[in-house]
């Protein structure tokens, strides 16, 4: 075999494609580290923004019983905690987080130290404190750390069903022949169940958590007009229910976010058992201790602008109004109020501003007939058992912890306004 020469072996292609190989490989494998740096960076990102939008619920959620500088720092635990500074640093602190207003319109956030309605909370990681994102690969184009920023916008909202509808944890019982107007709702946390001939307007809603849990008789669909236009499947947690024990003491004190307006002055301690328009005075909460089996209302008696606490049933009288008017009452009883026909929970004013009234019992209601409520709420941790007068519902919130029952020939009214009165647990979610 003849000796290989130097310049021969120079001029030789034999192993080009080994080389070009390990220049492919490396260029694959430096590409590759990028592409996991790359991921590593949106990974972080997508930590903060998870933080970002704890912290915001938090933030929100705590400002509905603290003042603003308390729910600042609590949002910053959230997110702290979510993030340890050993780990991360400081993603966000109090200065980060501000409360406001948001358009949901012009999707814009609206600063206010003062608002309890939205909160904006932008997290971040940056070199400036102290705390970017650290790369590895990304150092080869001198550009190692990295700055990371995020933003959420929680905001507060009212279910429709919880402004006006009939909304019970337990089962919704409504008999035959009655309308429902476009914007009124029919919830139930159970099922709903209907009997025949009832008309539901275009926009009105009916749900429940399982539509196969429908209450109707064979021919449901044929003699509920509107009905399956009207189905929805939804679940809501009651919060206002849990809300029961903050306004009872705020009625009880006076003072607090659930007095009403037309409430001032220190509180009126009654006695007795019987009660007209004429022994309460306006603008101010009665105490009224049960001192038998029950407190009454007599017939026909106007209360206007006064609210009430009793821990004994109330029976109020035929065609009683109630304008202005919250009583509550601390009675478990099934009947803690009752009426035998007339009462009307709110004025009838065409949905105007003002003049609605609320019910709150530990316990149930049960008005025999006539019931008329206009602008006014009912909440109960009880069962709720009615009947109305036909046309004597429009504007009405009533929701109870148990079953809600109705009978026939009634027509609910959706106002849309008048309900400012009435009281409302929030709600969240995520607006950005």
């Amino acid at each position: 075999m003849p000796p290989v020469r130097l310049k021969d072996f120079a001029r030789t292609e034999d192993g080009a494609i080994t080389i070009l190989a390990v220049y492919l490989l490396a260029a694959t494998l430096l590409a590759s580290a990028f592409a996991v740096e790359f991921a590593y960076l949106q990974s972080a990102r997508t930590q903060l923004q998870v933080a970002a939008d704890s912290a915001a619920h938090a933030a929100l959620y705590n400002r509905e019983t603290m003042g603003p500088e308390e729910a600042k720092a609590r949002a910053a635990a959230v997110a702290l905690h979510d993030m340890p500074p050993a780990a991360y640093g400081a993603v966000l602190t109090a200065e980060n987080v501000e409360f406001g207003v948001w358009d949901a319109a012009a999707r814009s956030f609206v600063s206010d130290p003062t608002a309890v309605s939205a909160v904006r909370v932008r997290p971040s990681r940056t070199g400036a404190g102290g705390n970017p994102v650290k790369t590895y690969i990304f150092r080869l184009l001198d550009h190692g750390d990295w700055d990371i920023a995020a933003e959420a916008v929680f905001t507060t909202f009212q279910p429709p069903c919880l402004r006006e509808g009939f909304v019970a944890d337990g089962i919704v019982d409504i008999q035959s022949n009655n309308g429902f107007s476009n914007g009124f709702c029919v919830h139930s946390n159970t099922y709903v169940s209907l009997n025949s001939n009832n008309t539901f307007e275009p926009g009105t809603v009916v749900s429940m958590p399982d539509l196969s849990q429908l209450d109707l008789p064979k021919s449901g669909f044929e003699t509920n007009e509107g009905l399956q236009i009207a189905l929805r499947r939804g679940y809501y947690r009651l919060r206002v229910l849990n809300k029961i024990d903050a306004i009872h003491d705020d009625l009880l004190t006076g003072y607090g976010h659930y007095v009403p307006d037309y409430l001032r002055g220190v509180t009126v301690y009654l006695t007795g058992s019987k009660f007209t328009a004429e022994d309460f005075t306006p603008n101010r909460i009665h105490r009224i201790s049960c001192s038998g089996t029950k407190v009454t209302i007599e017939q026909d008696s106007h209360l206007k602008n006064l609210g009430i606490i009793t821990d004994c049933p109330v029976a109020f009288g035929q065609g009683v109004l109630l304008e202005n008017v919250v009583v509550f009452n601390e009675s478990t009883d099934a009947k803690s109020f009752t009426a035998p026909s007339g009462l009307s929970v709110g004025l009838d004013d065409g949905c105007a501003p003002g003049g609605g009234a609320q019910l709150i019992t530990r316990g149930g209601v049960d008005v025999a007939a006539d019931l008329r409520v206009y602008g006014g709420q009912i909440i109960a941790l009880g069962d709720i058992t009615f009947s109305a007068n036909a046309n004597g519902i429009q504007g009405a919130s009533l929701i109870s912890g148990q079953e809600i029952s109705g009978t026939s020939n009634m027509d609910m009214g959706f106002c849309g306004t008048g309900m400012e009165g009435n009281y409302e647990a929030p709600y969240f979610r995520l607006a950005l």
